[in-house]
C-alpha cells in the first residue's frame, strides 16, 4: 500500500508544533532574557492538568481558540488565548512561554526558559479542589520545582545555576481562590471544617501554609517573587448565576473572605521582605485591578463584565463550563470573562500590563519590569 504522504506531513507538522510552539523546548544559548517559574491554579495553568486524571481540564475546544502559538487548538489554558503568566513573560522579553512541568517535552535546557507548575483546581491547602479528584496543590508544585532545581544544577553547574535562579528568574504565585471556592465555601466538602473553623482560623491556616511554601522556594535560591492576592471571586459569572443576581451585583461573602485574606497576605509579604535576606516579594493587587475592570468595563472597551463568552446556563452563561457544546460569543475581546470562572485574553492583557509597568496602587514595592532589573 502506498504511503499516505499528506498524513505523514500533517503528523510531522504536529510534532514540530508540539516541540517548538507552546512546548517551547528549543534552547536559545542566551538565557539572560530571564525565565518565569509559575505556580498557581487555573488562572495560569498552561496544560499540566492535561497529564493527570482530573475533572478540571481545559484541553477541549473552544478553549485556546485565540492562542496563536497552537494555531487556535486547545493547550490546557483556561481561556481563549494567553494567560496572565504568558503575557507577563512576553512583556518582559522572555522568548518562550514557560513549559508545563508535566509535559513530556519539559526536559533539559528547556527548563532554563521557565517552567509552569500551575494546576486547575489547585490551592494552598492540600485538601482544596478534591471535588476535581486530582490537581496539583501548592505543596506538590514546590516539590516539582525542587526536581527542576536539581536539573538546573546539572545543566549549568552549581554556581551558574544559583545565579540563574536568583538573578535571572521571576517566581510567580497565583493561588488562593480555590481555597475559598472549592474548599471553605463548598458545603459538601468543607462542612466539618466550617463548623470547627472560623474564617479567621481558616485564613491563619492558609497563610501559615503559604509562608512555608514561599520559604521553601527561597531555600531553593528563589529571590524575585510576585504574589497575586485573591480576586473578587463573588463577582464571577458562576456566582452571579447561581445566586440569581443582577449584572452589577456580587455575592458578598466570597468577596468579604477574599478581602480578609488579602489584608493578611499583604502583611505576610512585608514580613518575608523583612526576614528573608536578599529576597523581594512583590504584592500584585489583583482584587482591586479586576474590580476596576468590572466597575468601569466600558472605558476599557468591553461590552459586558458579567456574562461569560463561552458557557451555558442562566442569565450570565455561568453554570456549565466552556466546552464543545457551549454557546460562544463572537466578540470575545469585548467580554471580561471567557467562561464562568476565568478572564478572557483581552482582560488578561490589561491585568498583565498593569503588573509589568503599573504603579503602587496595583503592584508594589516595585512593578515586574523593575523586579526583573533588580
Amino acid at each position: 500500500m502506498a504511503p499516505n504522504y499528506s498524513r505523514l506531513v500533517a503528523l510531522l507538522l504536529l510534532v514540530i508544533i508540539n516541540l517548538s510552539s507552546f512546548g517551547n523546548c528549543q534552547y536559545d544559548e542566551d538565557t539572560k532574557q530571564g525565565a518565569s517559574y509559575i505556580f498557581g491554579d487555573s488562572l495560569v495553568d498552561a496544560g499540566n492538568n492535561n497529564y493527570i486524571p482530573t475533572l478540571s481540564r481545559a484541553n477541549i475546544p473552544p478553549n485556546g481558540i485565540d492562542f496563536r502559538a497552537s494555531g487556535g487548538s486547545p493547550t490546557g489554558r483556561y481561556t481563549n488565548g494567553r494567560t496572565i503568566g504568558d503575557i507577563i513573560g512576553e512583556e518582559l522579553g522572555q522568548p518562550y512561554y514557560a513549559t508545563p512541568f508535566l509535559a513530556p517535552n519539559c526536559t533539559g535546557k528547556a527548563t532554563l526558559h521557565g517552567v509552569n507548575y500551575a494546576s486547575g483546581g489547585g490551592g494552598i491547602m492540600n485538601a482544596t479542589g478534591r471535588i476535581f479528584v486530582n490537581r496539583l496543590s501548592m505543596d506538590i508544585q514546590v516539590d516539582y520545582f525542587n526536581i527542576t532545581r536539581k536539573q538546573i544544577d546539572k545543566l549549568l553547574g552549581p554556581s551558574e545555576a544559583k545565579e540563574h535562579v536568583s538573578k535571572n528568574s521571576i517566581f510567580s504565585v497565583t493561588i488562593g481562590s480555590n481555597d475559598f471556592l472549592n474548599n471553605y465555601l463548598l458545603p459538601v466538602i468543607s462542612m466539618g471544617a466550617r463548623i470547627t473553623q472560623s474564617p479567621d482560623a481558616f485564613i491563619d491556616d492558609l497563610l501559615n501554609h503559604l509562608r512555608g511554601q514561599l520559604t521553601r522556594l527561597y531555600k531553593l535560591d528563589a529571590r524575585k517573587f510576585v504574589i497575586g492576592n485573591v480576586g473578587p471571586i463573588g463577582c464571577i459569572p458562576y456566582q452571579k448565576t447561581i445566586n440569581q443576581l443582577t449584572a452589577d451585583q456580587c455575592v458578598a461573602l466570597p468577596n468579604k473572605l477574599a478581602l480578609q485574606y488579602n489584608a493578611r497576605l499583604k502583611d505576610l509579604l512585608a514580613e518575608l521582605n523583612d526576614n528573608l535576606k536578599g529576597a523581594t516579594f512583590v504584592h500584585a493587587n489583583v482584587y482591586d485591578l479586576v474590580m476596576e475592570l468590572l466597575t468601569n468595563y466600558k472605558s476599557y472597551g468591553f461590552t459586558t463584565a458579567s456574562k461569560s463568552c463561552c458557557g451555558n446556563g442562566g442569565q450570565f452563561a455561568g453554570i456549565i463550563p466552556c466546552g464543545p457544546t457551549s454557546s460562544m460569543c463572537s466578540d470575545r475581546d469585548k467580554h471580561v470573562f471567557w467562561d464562568p470562572y476565568h478572564p478572557s485574553e483581552a482582560a488578561n492583557i490589561i491585568i498583565a500590563k498593569q503588573l509589568v509597568d503599573g504603579g503602587p496602587k496595583y503592584v508594589s514595592p516595585v512593578n515586574l519590569r523593575e523586579l526583573r532589573d533588580l
